[in-house]
């Protein structure tokens, strides 16, 4: 029976650290919004797939009290969906469980936290998908563990929001090309139909 109770003992011990290691995550809402972030899109700007820029700044909100960033060691910047471009759209679906949130899904740039003189120009990536778009940089400690973030957008996700094109597949070259050869193809067979008549006429007239 010792033995018994022993083992049970034990297994709720195991058990129990496991499940506060599956539970354990970092909640977004239980993050602090410490860091000032800016990006060169205007609202509502179109960008283009593969062509445009954006170009991002931040540094840290000194309205927080000295030493607010003392464990604050790298800077992960993403691009993240806006609610228009999450609506029916599960695998965009945001989440406090930042394990499961799927908001922010691509990666910019990871450097070196400082408290000031950040930027970054990126290159927009040709297959990022059409979608409504806004910034979003967090901030890890030491230990990896996501401590703080900072947003181009408010709360709602409603403000400083841009939209990225994706790349269809055909080019203004290809248009102009198409177009070319239609035209060319039309006058061909109307100056064939030309040369027919013209022949015909001929035959006749022979005979």
């Amino acid at each position: 029976m010792a033995t018994f109770s022993g083992i049970f003992v034990a297994s709720a011990i195991v058990f129990s650290f496991f499940g506060i290691i599956i539970t354990y995550a970092a909640l977004f809402s239980s993050l602090q919004q410490t860091l000032l972030i800016n990006s060169s899109p205007s609202q509502g700007q179109v960008l283009q797939a593969g062509e445009a820029q954006v170009t991002i700044t931040w540094s840290l909100n000194n309205s927080y009290p000295t030493g607010t960033d003392s464990n604050y060691k790298t800077v992960n910047v993403k691009l993240c969906y806006a609610p228009v471009s999450q609506l029916d759209r599960g695998w965009r679906k945001s989440n406090n469980n930042l394990k499961k949130d799927k908001t922010c899904q691509i990666n910019l740039v990871t450097m070196p936290y400082k408290p000031s003189n950040n930027n970054f120009t990126w290159t927009i990536h040709k297959d990022v998908p059409t979608a409504t778009y806004f910034i979003r940089a967090y901030v890890y400690d030491s230990t990896d563990e996501v401590v703080a973030y900072g947003q181009t957008t408010d709360a709602h996700k409603k403000t400083n929001l841009f939209k990225i094109t994706a790349i269809t597949g055909r080019h203004i070259t290809i248009d102009v090309c198409a177009a070319c050869f239609s035209v060319f193809s039309i006058i061909s067979l109307v100056g064939f139909y030309f040369v027919e008549k013209r022949k015909a006429v001929k035959i006749s007239q022979r005979k």
